[in-house]
């Protein structure tokens, strides 16, 4: 089918929605150009973490986590999309060029976009409600519908060891000076802040199986856990079939497929990066859970939020119109 113009308004309004996207540290590390019959994902450079992420993966996973969630609302709004990734090999920034043509959105792709608005990052304890087969299903089948797996630990020592590589990849960053400072420069930011994690939506403690990254600020209620009670976290894999520069976009897409299907079924959410970003734990989960068979990319936190907990504050983002700019603007 032949793609049409891009309309301006219907291409802000996607893009509205692609920024709500989740992204390391909401660094919101994205942005787009506007052609007359094409959009543009790009990497903004200038919100890169280099000390937290010298290789440019978890940017790269956030890209995609917007460019999913960009597909999802152009389509919500009437209109398919045919996507090339990486489409210019002089520029490793330059992650996407979608077209679009007309399409009709089906009822769970609508309910889907509609959880664009609601999806927010849980990093509080869950509750011991288990998920059922069939949302666990349906994640698999969301994952796999973007080139990535989506792998469920169950086994009770491979979650220890999970939380243990956790842990060990905290200690291992809070060695290094200059990504303390990156951490704490991005996070602590008060409910008003346009990006950074604010420090309402980080639980003062004490943590469930998992540990939390160590943020600048701790403002959250944590979930009391009933008698007899622990963690109800149900922990995820998500894994690509290599560490390319594509399967890392791939990831976020996957990414952001899982966690809005979670939403729309009313599940809690909470992606975690931390270790993956240290070679020596990203080495030892690779070869514990997936056999040195494929790339581990982002552990997820699923399970349902407690029914007396309060609402996740939602986390700021840029103005829209700071992240849009023409396509033959100057590169920069």
């Amino acid at each position: 089918m032949p793609t049409v113009p891009v309309d301006r308004v219907t291409a802000r309004a996607a893009i509205a929605l692609a920024n709500r996207a989740p992204s390391v540290h909401n660094t919101q590390p994205w942005a787009w150009r506007l052609g007359d019959h094409s959009i543009h994902l790009f990497a903004d450079p200038t919100r890169a973490l280099p000390a937290t992420d010298p290789t440019g993966r978890d940017l790269r996973i956030s890209c995609g986590a917007a460019l999913h969630h960009l597909r999802v609302a152009l389509l919500a709004a009437g209109w398919s999309t045919t996507v090339h990734r990486l489409p210019d090999p002089g520029r490793p920034d330059h992650l996407a060029a979608i077209e679009l043509c007309p399409g009709e959105p089906t009822a769970e792709q609508l309910m889907l976009a509609a959880a664009i608005e609601k999806r927010c990052t849980d990093r509080r304890v869950m509750s011991t409600w288990p998920l059922p087969a069939e949302l666990v299903a349906e994640l698999e089948q969301a994952a796999e519908r973007e080139g990535a797996a989506l792998r469920v630990v169950s086994r009770d020592t491979d979650r220890r060891h999970v939380a243990a590589m956790i842990a060990h990849a905290s200690i291992e960053q809070s060695l290094v000076p200059q990504l303390v400072q990156e951490t704490a420069a991005w996070s602590g930011r008060g409910r008003a802040a346009p990006d950074g994690v604010p420090a309402a939506n980080v639980p003062s403690g004490p943590d469930g199986t998992f540990p939390v990254r160590a943020f600048a600020a701790r403002g959250q209620q944590q979930e009391s856990v009933g008698r007899d009670e622990t963690d109800g976290t149900v922990l995820a894999l998500l894994a690509t079939p290599d560490g390319s520069p594509r399967a890392e976009l791939a990831a976020g897409e996957a990414l952001s497929a899982v966690l809005l299907t979670a939403t729309r079924w009313g599940a809690a959410s909470d992606p975690v990066s931390q270790p993956l970003e240290v070679p020596s734990t990203r080495a030892d989960l690779r070869r514990r859970l997936l056999a040195d068979s494929g790339e581990p990319q982002v552990l997820l936190r699923l399970g349902w939020a407690s029914i007396s907990t309060e609402p996740v504050p939602r986390t700021g983002r840029r103005p829209v119109d700071e992240t849009i700019r023409p396509l033959d603007a100057p590169w920069g």
